[in-house]
């Protein structure tokens, strides 16, 4: 499932490869760029992707994003069980390295 909408003029694009992303994630998504536009104004877009490795038991969800700004843009990539919270790491990691570009 792939979608792109724009939310507060940024451009939202997400993928997730044969993965159908909830309401509950999307919402997150938007919460998660509330958060980053606290560190800076100059978001023009925003990629998220989600994607599964391996098979059965062994499986780990993987959430990437993307954040373009102005400059060089900045990347975090988190692996574990659960979205939500890899998405809150994400950001999180996000958050610091838009912290040390300023």
């Amino acid at each position: 499932m792939n979608y792109t909408e724009n939310y507060r003029g940024i451009k939202i694009d997400v993928q997730s490869v044969n993965l159908d992303i909830d309401g509950a994630v999307q919402e997150e998504i938007r919460s998660s760029i509330d958060k980053l536009s606290k560190f800076t104004q100059d978001i023009n877009a925003v990629d998220v992707y989600f994607k599964t490795e391996g098979q059965g038991g062994t499986a780990k969800h993987v959430v990437g994003m993307r954040v373009g700004i102005p400059g060089p843009d900045v990347f975090a990539e988190d692996k574990g069980d659960h979205w939500v919270p890899l998405l809150k790491d994400v950001v999180d990691k996000l958050v610091r390295q838009l912290k040390k570009s300023k």
